[in-house]
């Protein structure tokens, strides 16, 4: 498919339309009609964007499946002139079991073809409810809203091919059916963001830089935005960049190791290490930290990622083990850990940005943000960068990646691509995701 610029662009567009084509009636009638006026406008050739604002929600579940993060966003226009607002955010926590069925099935634990089947559906059931709640809390009748862009929840990722069954196949799977989420709240749903990408020849993430790009690019100013959830990745934003120039990577380990840890030694009492107050309370561990800092993945030169099949049950107790080895006590073991996500971050940045790059400031999201420890360690390693949260430019340190899905839903819907080749290592740009629609009229 082409986008009428000659670049080769990837779609899925319509995948999800029960039999229907775009044009005969996939999306609601108020949304088809604004969609297919605004998809005219839009092409190259034709006038600029001129159409009313549409309120779009974004929803996110993280690496560790510790709640949904919901954002509302006003956005308006097309690239390179899109325009957008966070108008509200929130979060929901994910039922206990529904979190603990995740994750066992997310570490690779054994389960049948009808356990995931069944788990896809009540996780699109929990989604379509924080939705509905999230509007309530911001007093919006959900009928205001005229798209949703859902993340999912992933379970496996395999950004880079391996050899099965005689092929070389990457693969990536989220669950959280956006079927069900447009079925139940009446509004058009994206989801299944990530597999255009790697049928594009991407490895599917990093997504975010699109958004990290639209939010924070400048003209004058080099800049880093460091997302620091379960796992922590960068973009990399020189100073007028375009969009090809943009580079990102997973950089590592973000919370998801801390927040094990803190799990295991609390008995599950403490989910993470509020204020890091345990971290606090300990001593690195010079020893374990310099085995730490041996990993191979640090040592991948992007594009890569990563997630809990590299960083998840298995790693974690082999953690352990190093810990006892090391004589490493429960909050020195939090401590280290710590550094040790904090040096994955510095490391990646100095072995595969700083060399070719001058970055002024650095930009923090994601859990890792609301970690004092982490900031000040950050702000210390990589003087004389700025380090600064991302709420300093009006993004909410835990609102960005639900945030960054509303964005790609909207540019989704327009037939326009979401991810950065330069970024995921992609033959060609991708219009991202899967239309699931409310109903046919």
């Amino acid at each position: 498919m082409g986008d009428g610029t000659g670049r080769k662009v990837h779609s899925s567009l319509g995948s999800q339309c029960g039999g229907f084509s775009w044009q005969r009636g996939c999306a609601t009638a108020r949304l088809k009609k604004r969609i297919l006026k605004r998809t005219q406008e839009c092409r190259p050739e034709g006038p600029a964007l001129q159409v009313a604002n549409m309120l779009v929600i974004g929803m996110m579940s993280g690496t560790s499946a510790d709640g949904m993060n919901v954002a509302l966003a006003d956005i308006n226009g097309a690239p390179p002139k899109l325009r957008l607002k966070l108008l509200h955010h929130t979060s929901r926590s994910m039922p206990a079991a529904l979190r603990k069925e995740v994750l066992r099935v997310a570490e690779g634990a054994a389960c049948t073809a009808g356990e995931i089947s069944q788990l896809n559906f009540r996780l699109g059931i929990a989604f379509a409810d924080a939705a509905a709640s999230a509007c309530k809390e911001f007093r919006v009748a959900l009928s205001r809203v005229e798209l949703i862009g859902s993340h999912g929840q992933t379970i496996f990722h395999q950004g880079r091919p391996v050899e099965f069954l005689g092929r070389r196949t990457a693969s990536t799977l989220q669950i959280g059916e956006p079927a069900v989420i447009a079925a139940r709240t009446g509004i058009t749903t994206v989801g299944d963001f990530r597999v255009a990408d790697i049928a594009a020849g991407g490895q599917g993430a990093p997504l975010v830089p699109f958004a990290d790009y639209v939010l924070y690019g400048d003209e004058n100013i080099g800049r880093v935005s460091l997302n620091l959830g379960g796992i922590g990745n960068v973009t990399v934003l020189p100073a007028g960049a375009r969009p090809g120039q943009v580079l990102a990577f997973d950089t590592g380990p973000g919370n998801m190791l801390m927040d094990a840890l803190v799990g295991h030694f609390t008995k599950n009492k403490q989910k993470f290490d509020r204020g890091a107050r345990l971290a606090r309370q300990g001593k690195v561990n010079v020893k374990l930290l310099k085995e730490l800092l041996r990993d191979p993945y640090l040592k991948l030169g992007p594009p890569k990622s990563t997630g809990r099949e590299y960083y998840g049950r298995a790693y974690f107790q082999e953690l352990l083990r190093l810990g006892k080895k090391h004589g490493a006590g429960p909050n020195d073991l939090i401590r280290t850990t710590t550094e040790f996500t904090v040096a994955s971050v510095v490391d990646a940045l100095k072995r595969f940005v700083l060399k070719k790059t001058k970055i002024a400031q650095v930009i923090v999201s994601g859990g890792g943000a609301k970690n004092p420890l982490v900031m000040a360690q950050l702000a210390v390693a990589l003087t004389p960068m700025e380090v600064l949260g991302s709420g300093r430019f009006g993004v909410p340190e835990e609102a960005k990646e639900a945030y960054a899905f509303a964005l790609m839903a909207y540019e989704t819907v327009h037939r326009r691509s979401g991810n950065l080749p330069s970024a995921t290592g992609a033959e060609a740009e991708a219009v991202l995701g899967k239309i699931c629609c409310a109903g046919v009229q």
